[in-house]
């Protein structure tokens, strides 16, 4: 090494340096550093999904001569650039492994926490994940502690077999520059092939194509976190569909769905809030027997006796909350991020003379909610910086806010109508709930007793914990239905949660009570993806609109929720809701992993021609609207 850090080299050494053979000893020594780093990312990787056994995870991707090139390429390409550019060898085994045991480590215990991989579009949310991760535990397993104790000795060797390289050379000019072009030639030719991604699924029992956590674990974790990088390029929008009179613009589209305004006489205050991590746990067999789990939930099952009620499928679990948010509020099964206006439903909204606002008792930088709502259409919303902290501690209200929720929504909608202010659109986010939650002792009562209920310690605790506060929720929900009852003024209430609970680090506490997570079998689908939604109106909405608003609304993708409350509202609503209803009609389920619902209810990854059609005009006329400014009319 260089100054009070150097490190004087064996004999030896010295008389290898001096040999002719010497650049490449150093050649076959860089490469093996490199290979080495990386096959020490796939037994983590390999580890980080309970549901298969990592052995055979890793024998899959060792057992494919192109996958295995595909992790260790870039690693001993980032090594070798390294090294030309520094010198040195311990540098350059930095360099190239403390990123890549990283992103190992983090995709460990993502999946372990969240269900879902790491994604190099992740890294934009490195501020939220710290303050999140903070709250979880991360239990460095044996494995990893092994990995990270041969990472220490892959340094120890090469701060011994590759000594400092002195001054700069053309050669080392030459080799930065190699180990550049080639990792630049190797990202749209190898790393975003989709072709070749998809060619390398394996084709075995276990594997099951339609888990994105399965389907990037078995590629490796180097090979897919790189591939995940297409995720940042611009989408570009589906070829037009060309009909019997050629090719259809969106525009063309759209304009088949004349915008419709809502009459008067049926313009009712809406109010939103979706509730975080919340599901009914009754769906699960071996809780809805527990006694205190039925009772805990009784009062939202007869909540939806007096609602339309059905299930969200989500695209999430156990994170990412805005997913369904979004999906919600723009009726867009994808989405880019939001960098400008980007029509909304709340912008329908607001053209139709809504007062649009809302809130969440959490910080406004979180997702970049405080610029995003601005960009949907709310005229206000309010967070803790604006509102919120000053009623409740953002810490604290992850676990006890909701009550405080309901209080500031029914209040500004009370204070809006007072004010003359039209009609309300309210949509707000609460924070209770949000995990984790005790695991290993009761924090709060017994509602799942380990003596009593046969269930695995770990799962009473954690789901105990959980049920606290959805009791809390729950009350508060009913509470608020009974207050907007209350008002004279016609007023639909719309619930749903956004993904399922955390429970446990590799989802430990849904194994003790025998959760069927096969998303490829429809139970497991619905177990893993399913959330409730209810929409419930007053009295005076029901007279106002001629419909009682009880019974089955159907399951469906989180951005069909909006097409059903307009459903039960007798709106027509904007253009592209009413292509939505469409969409629906043709299949309710469009998940992000590109799985379909058909008539029978069943999951299937293909549609017939006519129905592929059909979906091809939606997505363009969904990433039209996306990336189209707001229409001030249509």
């Amino acid at each position: 090494m260089g100054g009070k850090y150097n490190v004087t080299a064996p004999a030896f050494m010295e008389r290898v340096k001096g040999a002719a053979w010497y650049p490449v000893w150093r050649g076959l020594w860089l490469t093996a550093a490199g290979v080495f780093l990386g096959l020490l990312a796939l037994p983590i990787g390999a580890d980080s999904l309970s549901q298969v056994s990592g052995l055979v995870l890793l024998e899959n991707c060792l057992g494919s001569p192109t996958l295995l090139a595909l992790n260790l390429l870039p690693v001993v390409l980032l090594l070798w650039g390294a090294y030309c550019l520094t010198g040195r060898g311990w540098a350059a085994y930095l360099i190239a492994g403390v990123p890549v045991l990283l992103i190992a480590l983090v995709n460990y215990f993502k999946i372990q926490l969240r269900g879902d991989p790491l994604l190099m579009k992740d890294l934009a949310l490195v501020s939220e994940a710290g303050n999140m991760a903070g709250k979880y535990s991360l239990d460095f397993t044996a494995l990893i502690w092994l990995d990270l104790a041969l990472a220490l000795a892959g340094l120890a060797v090469v701060c011994v077999v590759l000594p400092r390289k002195k001054g700069w050379t053309r050669e080392r000019l030459l080799g930065l520059l190699s180990a550049l072009a080639l990792l630049w030639v190797a990202m749209p030719a190898l790393y975003l092939n989709e072709a070749l991604y998809e060619r390398e699924n394996p084709e075995a029992d276990w594997f099951n194509p339609w888990s994105d956590s399965q389907v990037y674990v078995s590629h490796g974790v180097v090979y897919s976190f790189l591939h995940s990088a297409g995720d940042l390029l611009p989408q570009p929008a589906p070829e037009p569909v060309t009909g019997e009179e050629g090719q259809r613009t969106p525009e063309e589209i759209l304009a088949d769905y004349p915008e419709a305004d809502i009459p008067l006489e049926r313009k009712v205050n809406v109010v939103g809030i979706m509730l975080e991590a919340f599901c009914d746990l009754t769906d699960f067999p071996a809780l809805a027997e527990q006694a205190g789990v039925q009772e805990i939930y009784d009062s939202w099952h007869q909540l939806e006796g007096q609602s339309v009620t059905g299930n969200l499928l989500t695209n999430i679990f156990a994170g990412g909350t805005v997913d369904s948010e979004w999906a919600f509020l723009t009726g867009y099964s994808r989405h880019s991020d939001f960098v400008r206006p980007t029509d909304s439903y709340v912008w329908y909204f607001d053209r139709q003379g809504y007062n649009t606002r809302g809130g969440h008792p959490g910080f406004g930088w979180f997702y970049d909610r405080e610029t995003i709502n601005q960009y949907l259409g709310f005229r206000e919303y309010w967070f803790t910086e604006n509102h919120y902290g000053e009623l409740v501690d953002p810490v604290a209200a992850q676990w006890h806010s909701d009550d405080i929720l309901v209080e500031e929504v029914y209040q500004d909608l009370v204070d809006q109508l007072g004010q003359g202010a039209g009609p309300v659109f309210s949509f707000s986010v609460s924070y209770q709930n949000h995990g984790p939650y005790e695991y290993d002792h009761m924090s709060y009562e017994t509602i799942i007793d380990p003596a009593t209920s046969g269930l695995p310690a770990e799962s009473c605790y954690v789901f105990s914990n959980y049920l606290h506060g959805i009791n809390e929720t729950i009350q508060a929900m009913v509470g608020l239905s009974q207050r907007l009852e209350e008002l004279e003024e016609p007023t639909v209430l719309v619930l749903f949660g956004d993904h399922k609970p955390w429970a446990g680090n590799g989802n430990s506490g849904y194994l003790g009570i025998n959760a069927n997570f096969n998303t490829s079998t429809l139970e497991g689908f619905y177990q893993y993806y399913s959330t409730p939604y209810l929409i419930w109106a007053n009295s005076a909405a029901k007279e106002a609109l001629g419909n009682e608003f009880v019974g089955d609304g159907g399951d469906f993708s989180p951005c069909f929720l909006m097409t059903e409350v307009f459903n039960q509202c007798g709106w027509a609503g904007p253009s592209f809701l009413q292509l939505s209803r469409e969409m629906r009609s043709v299949t309710p389920l469009l998940h992000s992993l590109g799985i379909y619902m058909d008539e029978d209810g069943n999951l299937t990854d293909t549609l017939d021609e006519a129905d592929s059609a059909f979906l091809a005009d939606f997505l363009l006329a969904q990433a039209y609207r996306e990336q189209n400014l707001i229409p001030q009319g249509e």
